[in-house]
């Protein structure tokens, strides 16, 4: 009977060996002929479309940095702007209210010293007008002057003590136009004499009368 085929009887295991290391140094030949080789234009085409690309991406990475810092710089300064005007302005409202309530007491107290002045005043300028010397009879007539005396008194005491705590009452009271003055202008030279003119106009016009001269004598010498 015939044996079964066998593929293994036919295969020769001295050149498989051989085979298959060449085939490998023919692979690595291939691969570092690759490598050492120049790169060809299509690939140099590559590369630099490559290169341009990522030189965009950082340019566009970069447009972007920037805008980010212009924005957080922007930020930073209204910031400090915000720090600085919120300070400024505290400071300002804080100090303008202080003097603010010290003026309006002061000036409050001033208001309320006034009209009690004024009340006074009124009080003592009826008190004053009141006075009647129609009324007082011959028999009561020393009662009644020390009675009025006493009145005018105190109602100089109260005038005194306004003036005192009130600038206003002390100024001095209009009680007609000025009086023209005695020296009225006069021209410059009213008071001057003949001989004083003459001499006063020959002192300014000799000057004319020297350079006349000159340019007299000037013509007469060309001819």
């Amino acid at each position: 009977m015939p044996t079964e085929f066998d593929a293994s009887d036919f295969v020769d295991s001295d050149f498989q060996p051989s085979r298959k290391t060449g085939y490998a140094s023919t692979m690595t030949s291939s691969s570092s002929a690759d490598y050492d080789r120049p790169p060809t234009r299509e690939e140099v085409d590559t590369r630099v479309n490559e290169t341009h690309s990522k030189l965009a991406e950082l340019k566009r990475a970069q447009e972007e940095l920037e805008r980010e810092r212009a924005g957080l710089e922007e930020l930073r300064r209204r910031q400090v702007e915000f720090q600085t005007g919120r300070e400024e302005i505290l400071q300002s409202l804080t100090r303008g209210l202080g003097l603010l309530e010290e003026a309006e007491f002061s000036a409050r107290r001033d208001a309320e010293q006034m009209s009690k002045a004024v009340y006074d005043l009124k009080e003592a300028l009826q008190k004053v007008q009141n006075i009647s010397q129609e009324t007082w009879s011959k028999d009561g007539l020393n009662v009644e002057l020390t009675r009025a005396l006493t009145t005018i008194e105190n109602a100089r005491m109260e005038w005194n003590s306004a003036r005192l705590k009130f600038a206003v009452l002390s100024a001095a009271p209009v009680t007609g136009k000025e009086k023209p003055s005695t020296d009225a202008a006069q021209p410059m030279f009213a008071t001057q004499s003949f001989a004083q003119l003459f001499k006063l106009g020959l002192a300014l016009t000799w000057p004319l009368v020297l350079l006349g001269l000159g340019i007299f004598l000037m013509l007469v010498l060309r001819r």
